[in-house]
């Protein structure tokens, strides 16, 4: 019913020998119009005997052609003969919905958009809400799972969809998790209710650090409810590309099947997740080119630029690194490498080419001293948090626009109002001025 108003069911089932076929009419244009006070949803019912199809009726014949008529009436089939045609491609068995009727946006245009993609079935008007920084940032972002989830229709499953003449392609997320953990989380549900184990898978994406996808899919019985659930505030640095997929089965998800219930149970899931994305952040960060954060691995960084050549080969390795990702250096934090490089440098860092070290000559000679270079974790923690306090203050002063906008809006209105009302009592005002001038009779 979120993608159009009316739908039809056919279903052909069978049962030993038994086989029948039903169809079903799920109408809120005709509830609507109709004015019915309840839900009234006409089904009727065939079986095939001796090779024919013939009406199965389990009330009244008065109620099954009753419900034919109404199915006919406001469905786009005219007939039961044209009803019957739609089983010819469903198979011995299945299921197959039609919805019709679409529902339309603001601009009169259909919600979902048949006409970008021959190959999928949009909602209209998202492709800008890819959050990417640059244009092949965002082809990136919109190719990737967690926007089509979103977006899209071809989403994967573990059974075959056919959309649009083609497969839908099944995805596993945690087979494109990189440096992938696996984290035990054992709910506390109830003191007279059995241990219940949760395995999380988590690691980062395989496009980290370039992009900054991140969050955690929660299934219930093998349907995803929550997909890139943001437990982690998204404006922090901690966190960063770092994905997880777990099966919640110990909770009820919301009556859409698009949410959880915010119980305590929740809540402590909630939490419980944000800590194993923080820990393994702080264990891990460093092998997408992060500033470790953890203590024993800065100092085995440390460690190692100091065998490879001190600080030049630092800059030379940040120079080096901002031209293989394309200039993206800015989405991560100072003091950036990756552990190959750093291995790289460690045993070459003799074998430096002319032109890189002439460039490293020319950025000290600019005032680059050593100072700058050697970041340390204090830094890195000042920086992240001045990064959440400017993050914060940008949504207080949204928030304060958008408070503004709702008073000038409301004085607008406010002085509309006023000027109706002058005009009202200078309207009143001449139409007594006329009256004193009237002659007596």
């Amino acid at each position: 019913m979120r993608l159009g108003a009316d739908a039809i069911v056919f279903t052909r089932a069978i049962r030993g020998s038994n086989v029948t076929l039903s169809i079903g009419l799920l109408s809120y244009t005709f509830l609507r119009r109709t004015m019915k006070d309840d839900i009234v949803v006409p089904m009727i019912d065939f079986k095939i005997q001796d090779g024919d199809i013939v009406p199965l009726v389990y009330g009244s014949q008065g109620d099954w052609d009753g419900s034919l008529k109404i199915i006919l009436d406001w469905s786009p089939f005219s007939s039961k003969d044209e009803l019957l045609q739609q089983f010819q491609d469903v198979g011995s068995h299945g299921t197959k919905v039609e919805v019709y009727n679409l529902w339309m946006n603001d601009d009169g245009l259909l919600e979902l958009d048949f006409e970008d993609d021959d190959e999928d079935i949009l909602l209209r008007d998202q492709g800008s809400a890819s959050g990417g920084v640059t244009k092949g940032q965002k082809e990136i972002v919109q190719q990737h799972i967690s926007h089509r989830l979103r977006f899209s229709l071809r989403k994967f499953d573990n059974f075959q969809i056919i959309l649009r003449g083609k497969p839908v392609e099944q995805i596993c997320i945690t087979d494109e998790l990189k440096f992938k953990k696996v984290v035990t989380y054992k709910p506390q549900i109830a003191l007279d209710s059995q241990v219940v184990s949760v395995k999380v898978d988590v690691g980062f994406a395989k496009e980290a650090p370039v992009l900054g996808i991140f969050g955690m899919n929660v299934y219930h019985k093998n349907r995803l409810i929550m997909p890139f659930w943001k437990v982690v505030q998204e404006g922090s640095s901690r966190g960063r590309s770092v994905v997880g997929v777990l099966e919640a089965n110990f909770i009820e998800p919301a009556h859409d099947k698009q949410d959880f219930e915010r119980t305590p149970l929740f809540i402590r899931l909630e939490a419980k997740l944000r800590q194993i994305i923080l820990d393994f952040w702080k264990e891990k960060c460093h092998l997408i080119g992060y500033q470790p954060t953890n203590s024993r691995i800065s100092s085995q960084y440390k460690a190692t630029l100091k065998d490879s050549g001190g600080p030049g080969t630092q800059v030379h390795h940040k120079a080096s690194y901002a031209r293989r990702t394309g200039g993206l250096q800015s989405n991560l934090l100072p003091e950036t490498y990756d552990d190959i490089a750093a291995v790289g440098l460690a045993n070459n860092g003799s074998h430096l080419q002319s032109s890189d070290q002439e460039q490293v000559n020319s950025m000290e000679s600019e005032g680059l001293d050593e100072d700058l270079i050697e970041i340390g974790p204090n830094f890195i923690e000042k920086l992240s948090e001045e990064n959440i306090a400017l993050f914060s203050r940008r949504e207080e002063l949204r928030q304060r626009d958008t408070q503004l906008k709702q008073t000038i809006g409301d004085l607008e209105h406010e002085l509309e109002e006023t000027k109706r009302m002058c005009s009202q009592l200078s309207a009143e005002l001449k139409v007594r001025k006329n009256q004193q001038h009237l002659p007596y009779m």
